[in-house]
């Protein structure tokens, strides 16, 4: 499977980026191909994309989730793909977002834009478009401070 690894700076808190980042259901508001995403509990989200050209639409799980620090998935259904995004204080009004992703192209014009770099390219304007959106709020949308862990299969969520 391919890896996709990019990282930002944003001029805002660390803590402001992660809570943003929390609201999964504001990603299409900043990621270019995604429809939807609805988070359907804790720990899974239900993705709706057009990706070349084509409807896709896939299940995910968050497997761990550190308040203010890490986020990582991996799909459970449709096309494979996983990742981890981290986010890290440089200075009060400043952070660095860094994710990377695994993910398996489906078909051949995916193949072919893989070739090419097509996600790659999108995933530099989704993160582009998440430092503009961040920046001129100031502020999230939202936040959630729960917390999994990795070591649960189940994932063991707790609340702070």
């Amino acid at each position: 499977m391919p890896i996709i690894e990019k990282s930002i700076e944003v001029n805002v808190p660390a803590q402001v980026a992660y809570d943003q980042w929390t609201q999964f259901e504001d990603f299409p508001l900043f990621m270019d191909g995604i429809v939807e995403v609805t988070q359907l509990d804790d720990t899974h989200l239900h993705w709706k994309a057009d990706v070349a050209g084509q409807r896709k639409e896939w299940d995910a799980e968050i497997t761990e989730q550190i308040p203010g620090k890490r986020i990582a998935w991996r799909s459970i259904s449709g096309a494979r793909n996983a990742g981890v995004v981290t986010f890290h204080h440089l200075d009060a009004s400043t952070s660095r977002i860094m994710l990377q992703m695994d993910y398996d192209p489906e078909g051949l014009l995916e193949n072919a834009g893989d070739a090419l770099g097509v996600l790659t390219h999108r995933v530099n304007g989704d993160l582009e478009r998440f430092k503009e959106f961040i920046e001129s709020r100031g502020a999230a949308t939202g936040a959630w401070r729960g917390q999994v862990d990795a070591d649960s299969q189940q994932g063991n969520i707790q609340r702070h």
